[in-house]
């Protein structure tokens, strides 16, 4: 009898063992994971680009000879001028512009309730309002199902 009642005591205790680890791994798997979030906001940021000179030195050319055309005597010698500073600075901003460069801000409530943000160089896939994961510490972002 005293074999029997052992028997039932160490079967229910396996049993409220195997309960409580299933458990505990369902509420992992349901509801908490640590590098889970929704995306709050994706931002596209353009950074002009720096100008090396080329772009200025040609568009001061250009505008020189253009303005050069214009006028005659004194006058030439100011549409030259004024040319050449314009063309300067046209030339200066095409450069800077060609050079620009975006990157996307991506802002991430996580499950934790702490906010994050990554940059990324190429446009993410994600929306806000989207649940993701992070991958490779948050190098790359991966879509959960909610």
């Amino acid at each position: 009898m005293l074999g029997h009642a052992r028997r039932f005591v160490v079967t229910v205790a396996m049993a409220t063992a195997a309960f409580a680890l299933s458990s505990a791994a369902l509420a992992q798997n349901n509801g908490t994971c640590s590098q889970c979030g929704v995306v709050q906001n994706v931002q596209v940021v353009e950074q002009k680009g720096q100008g090396s000179g080329v772009g200025m030195i040609a568009g001061g050319v250009i505008g020189g000879v253009l303005g050069h055309q214009i006028g005659s005597g004194r006058g030439n010698t100011v549409a030259t001028i004024a040319g050449a500073g314009a063309g300067a600075y046209a030339g200066n901003e095409i450069e800077k512009n060609k050079n620009k460069t975006r990157s996307w801000n991506v802002a991430i409530r996580m499950d934790n309730g702490q906010n994050r943000t990554f940059t990324y160089s190429s446009q993410p896939t994600v929306h806000q309002g989207d649940r993701v994961k992070l991958v490779d510490g948050g190098r790359r972002l991966a879509l959960v199902s909610n």
